[in-house]
């Protein structure tokens, strides 16, 4: 898909869409509700034709403004856990930031705790925006309004196990061979799931 030209979303699956991400946020407590929200808004209005690709987690959710529906391919991302409403830059690591907001380990991502919606508008915060936009790889569709997708990851995760579940093998069976015909009766009992 070229990103002159938006795929269309019918107005039955944006309105399926923004439902489920109206139930994603509605776990959390009221004051992140409407910072949410804040931030959905003034990104939308800074990036009106960007893909929100949704990734639901066990802990949290993840939107990312991308240029088209690989959200790997975003600019920037909200993440909202029950630690707080954080906002990332895909490729913050190379930003020139002077006023050291960004935070992370990680050598593609970097981000900042948003305390409020007033946050974005400080003009360090407006600079590494308009910084990160610029540098994206992909650019932007120039007309059109980018559609929500909704990608679930937390249904392809899988269960963590107790710890009475999990196989109890030897640590190495093959010095019994050597010693004896068989191991020893206590290493033959497996519990199973």
């Amino acid at each position: 898909m070229s990103t002159s030209q938006l795929s269309t979303q019918s107005a039955v699956a944006r309105r399926s869409a923004e439902a489920e991400l109206r139930r994603l946020i509605a776990k959390f407590a009221p004051a992140h509700q409407r910072l949410i929200g804040a931030m959905r808004r003034w990104l939308r209005k800074r990036l009106p034709t960007a893909h929100e690709v949704v990734y639901e987690y066990r802990d949290c959710f993840v939107i990312s403004y991308s240029p088209n529906e690989r959200g790997y391919e975003g600019v920037l991302a909200i993440r909202a856990s029950a630690d707080g409403v954080r906002l990332y830059f895909n490729r913050g690591k190379g930003l020139p930031d002077p006023a050291k907001l960004l935070r992370g380990p990680a050598a593609r991502r970097a981000g900042f705790t948003v305390e409020g919606a007033s946050t974005l508008a400080r003009p360090a915060v407006a600079r590494l925006i308009d910084e990160a936009i610029a540098r994206n790889r992909v650019p932007f569709a120039r007309t059109g309004r980018g559609p929500v997708v909704i990608r679930s990851v937390a249904a392809k995760q899988r269960g963590r196990r107790r710890p009475n579940q999990r196989l109890k093998l030897p640590q190495c069976a093959c010095r019994f061979s050597r010693l004896t015909p068989s191991p020893p009766a206590d290493l033959q009992e497996i519990q199973l799931p």
